[in-house]
């Protein structure tokens, strides 16, 4: 059955007092980046730092409600897993989560530190969902979809009451898509509160999996994506079903939009963004004439990020933005040679932040080296008058990413 906007209320009574309604704020700076009027649901507010703790109660509580349980199963690369391991804990129901084995290290220790028995198998989701399914009915477990399922869609649908609550003028709302049940539950809610919003889905390229189902093309394997919340290949019927009849359009983005959304939630907004979490913000930036005079509702859906992978964000981003130089140099292999380096670019206000020397794989003499320089700049226009600056001491300098 399809949850109707009466199921998503009554999920909101369900699990009002256990999950929080999250603030859903102007980004004022982001708008006049993008000339669109923003407001940011930040449900990496919540206490596991997702969305999905909200279907996970509600599920939780309707399968209570159902009669005694011997446990619950589900799969999940994280979010999800949190959440049902949280609020099983808080309901005393023993929770048993399959991940797969390239789940993110930060997640599956929450989802253990939240009680959960935390199984790691299968390379993607797909084969974890079969042994998920192994378990259930090995062990007499429930399972829970993590998506595709009614109470589920219903929780995950309370976003969308909270946002049209606290900003009843938004007229387009923003829901980053993975296997589809925030966006279905969202759409039931917001269309029958307002039959005119417009809602955008948005997916990873890598993982068009919404718009291939939706135009009846096979699943994709898309491969490594920062938004591993999101890519998610096979889609479910329930939820396939609602987005065509409920969804006006679907965009996909790029892995530097949503690196470069998750550095501007960090810079501008001062709060942490996973890859998934930052992918409606990226279509905002990468699709501006849809989104364009609009005031538009962007849902930060998740902040479970790992601390490494944003450190690399960080500087990749900088790089791009051309905050970071790369210089290859020749040198004399004799003491002070690199001294003599660094106090060129220091006198050019380069701050050197590490070095790297190259002595065997390379054409020079066996009395030379090539060293490898990377230094934080102001921008481009820097990186070419330090490089000048080098070039005019005489040393043979290349900048390996400017051809």
């Amino acid at each position: 059955m399809h949850p109707t906007l009466e199921d998503v209320r009554k999920a909101a009574a369900v699990i009002d007092g256990a999950v929080l309604h999250t603030p859903c704020d102007k980004g004022q700076t982001l708008s006049d980046m993008t000339g669109t009027d923003i407001w940011v649901k930040f449900e990496n507010q919540q206490f596991t730092a997702s969305f999905k703790e909200r279907g996970a109660l509600n599920k939780l509580v309707w399968l209570r409600d159902q009669g005694p349980l011997t446990g619950v199963v589900t799969v999940s690369a994280g979010n999800h897993a949190q959440g049902v391991a949280y609020h099983a804990s808080r309901l005393g129901i023993a929770a048993t989560i399959v991940m797969p084995r390239n789940t993110p290290l930060n997640k599956v220790q929450m989802t253990r530190a939240l009680g959960a028995n935390v199984v790691l198998e299968g390379d993607d989701l797909e084969a974890a969902k079969l042994v998920a399914d192994r378990l259930a009915e090995d062990d007499g477990l429930t399972p829970i979809h993590p998506y595709d399922d009614a109470q589920v869609i219903a929780g995950q649908g309370t976003v969308a009451l909270e946002m049209l609550a606290d900003v009843p003028e938004l007229d387009c709302l923003a829901i980053p898509i993975g296997g589809g049940g925030l966006i279905s539950g969202m759409a039931i809610a917001a269309k029958a509160i307002k039959p005119d919003i417009k809602i955008i889905g948005v997916e990873a390229d890598l993982y068009p999996s919404m718009v291939n189902a939706l135009a009846d093309l096979p699943p994709v394997r898309g491969g490594l994506t920062v938004a591993e919340g999101i890519a998610v290949k096979k889609m479910g019927r329930l939820t396939t079903e609602i987005v065509r009849n409920l969804v006006d359009d679907i965009v996909t983005v790029g892995e530097p939009a949503l690196e470069r959304s998750v550095i501007h939630y960090l810079e501008i907004e001062k709060t942490v963004a996973e890859g998934a979490g930052a992918a409606a913000l990226a279509a905002v930036f990468a699709h501006p004439k849809m989104f364009a005079d609009s005031k538009v509702g962007v849902v930060l859906s998740g902040g479970n990020i790992d601390s490494r992978l944003l450190a690399s964000i960080i500087m990749r981003v900088l790089y791009r933005d051309g905050r970071l130089l790369r210089l290859e140099i020749d040198l004399s292999d004799v003491p002070g040679a690199l001294a003599e380096v660094a106090r060129i670019m220091g006198e050019a206000e380069a701050n050197i932040i590490e070095v790297a020397h190259q002595r065997v794989f390379s054409q020079l003499s066996a009395k030379g080296t090539e060293i490898e320089v990377v230094a934080e700049i102001r921008d481009r226009a820097h990186g070419e008058r330090v490089a000048t600056a080098l070039r005019y001491a005489g040393y043979a300098v290349r900048l390996p990413d400017h051809g």
